[in-house]
C-alpha cells in the first residue's frame, strides 16, 4: 500500500515521504481499516516536527483522525493507532474506540466530526458549562477546531464572537454563523469585544491558539467567566498570572480530550451520540474546505502548519471517497 512516512522530524513538506510499504498488521484488540478519508489536524504538524506530547517511533505515518471501512464493510470513525496513522491507504485502530460514521455526512465530513467537535463539545459543555444566552468568544474561529466550536456554541443558544486573521477567514466565520466577527489583523480585539458586549466581556472563551490570544482573553473575560485552554497553535504557551484570575473572578480550564478515552470512555460515546443527532438535524455540519488526493498530503499538511487554511483539509486515498455510504 501507499503511505506517507516521517523518517526525520521537520516541517511536513520536507519530513513526509510517500512510500510503498506493507499493510499494517493489527495487534491484539485492533482492527485493520481501509482509509476512506483522513483529516489533517494540528497535532499531525506537531508530530512531524517532533513537538507533540506523543512522539511515535520513527518512521511513522501521521494522521490521527479518519473515516474508515472495516473488513466487514462498516463505515466508522477512528483514531488510528500510531505509528500506523491515517495518511495511508490502510491503518489500524483499537476496536473498542470505533464509532459509527453518521449516515447524514459524507466520508470527509464524518471524519471531521470527531476530534474537533468532540473537543468543542467537551470544552463548551463538560468543562465550561456554556448556557443559552451567554456570550462565547472563539479564537481562530475559521479553523478546524474553531469552526466546530462556533457551530456548537450557536447550537447551545450562545451569542458567538469569532476572532480570525484576515478578510477571507472573516467571511468564513460569518458563514459559520458568528454573530460578531473580529479581524485581529485590522481591529483591536480587546476594544472590539468590549464594544460588542457593552463592556461586559465574554462568559466563555475558547482558545486553541495561546500566545497573544490568551493575553487578549484575560482582558475581555466577563465576571465569573471561563477561559478554556485547548491548544497552542501560535507556538507560544502562556504563563498566566493567577493573581489576575483572582482579582477578576474567572477560571482557567484545561482540556485534553484524549484523556477521556482512558479516564471515562463512556463520555466519548455519549458525546458522539449528541453530535450525530446534531448532524442529522443539520444543526452542525463540518466545514471541509479542501479534499486532496493522497499524493498531495505533504503539501496539504504544510498549509495547515502555515495557518493559511480554513475548516478541515481532508485527504482522500481513493478518488471515489467522499460520498456518503
Amino acid at each position: 500500500m501507499q503511505a506517507w512516512q516521517v523518517h526525520e522530524n521537520g516541517e511536513p513538506s520536507e519530513a513526509m515521504r510517500l512510500a510503498e510499504v506493507p499493510r499494517p498488521t493489527p495487534g491484539d484488540g485492533q482492527v485493520l481499516l481501509k482509509v476512506r478519508a483522513a483529516n489533517i489536524n494540528f497535532p499531525d504538524v506537531l508530530m512531524c516536527r517532533g513537538h507533540y506530547q506523543v512522539r511515535p517511533p520513527l518512521p511513522f505515518t501521521p494522521g490521527v483522525e479518519i473515516c474508515g471501512e472495516t473488513e466487514d464493510g462498516r463505515r466508522v470513525i477512528a483514531n488510528p493507532a500510531l505509528p500506523y496513522g491515517g495518511f495511508a491507504e490502510y491503518a489500524v485502530a483499537d476496536a473498542a474506540g470505533l464509532l459509527p460514521a453518521p449516515e447524514s455526512l459524507d466520508d470527509a465530513e464524518a471524519a471531521a466530526l470527531h476530534i474537533g467537535y468532540q473537543t468543542g463539545w467537551f470544552g463548551l459543555h463538560r468543562r465550561a458549562r456554556l448556557e443559552a444566552g451567554e456570550t462565547l468568544l472563539v479564537h481562530a474561529a475559521a479553523g478546524g477546531v474553531g469552526s466546530a466550536a462556533v457551530q456548537l456554541g450557536k447550537a447551545a443558544g450562545a451569542t458567538v464572537i469569532g476572532v480570525v486573521g484576515g478578510a477571507d477567514k472573516a467571511a468564513v466565520a460569518r458563514e459559520l454563523g458568528c454573530d460578531v466577527v473580529i479581524d485581529r489583523r485590522t481591529e483591536d480585539v480587546v476594544a472590539a469585544v468590549k464594544e460588542a458586549t457593552g463592556g461586559r466581556g465574554a462568559d466563555v472563551i475558547y482558545d486553541p491558539v495561546g500566545g497573544d490570544a490568551y493575553t487578549q482573553s484575560t482582558k475581555v473575560v466577563a465576571f465569573e467567566g471561563r477561559i478554556v485552554v485547548v491548544g497552542f497553535a501560535s507556538g507560544t504557551i502562556p504563563s498566566p498570572g493567577l493573581n489576575h484570575a483572582l482579582v477578576k473572578n474567572y477560571s482557567i480550564q484545561g482540556l485534553h480530550w484524549g484523556l477521556y478515552a482512558t479516564k471515562n470512555p463512556k463520555l466519548i460515546a455519549h458525546c458522539h451520540e449528541q453530535l450525530t443527532d446534531l448532524a442529522a438535524r443539520g444543526v452542525v455540519k463540518p466545514l471541509v474546505s479542501e479534499r486532496v488526493p493522497l499524493s498531495d498530503a505533504a503539501a496539504a499538511v504544510q498549509r495547515v502548519a502555515d495557518g493559511v487554511t480554513t475548516g478541515r483539509v481532508t485527504i482522500l486515498p481513493s478518488p471515489v471517497n467522499g460520498a456518503a455510504a
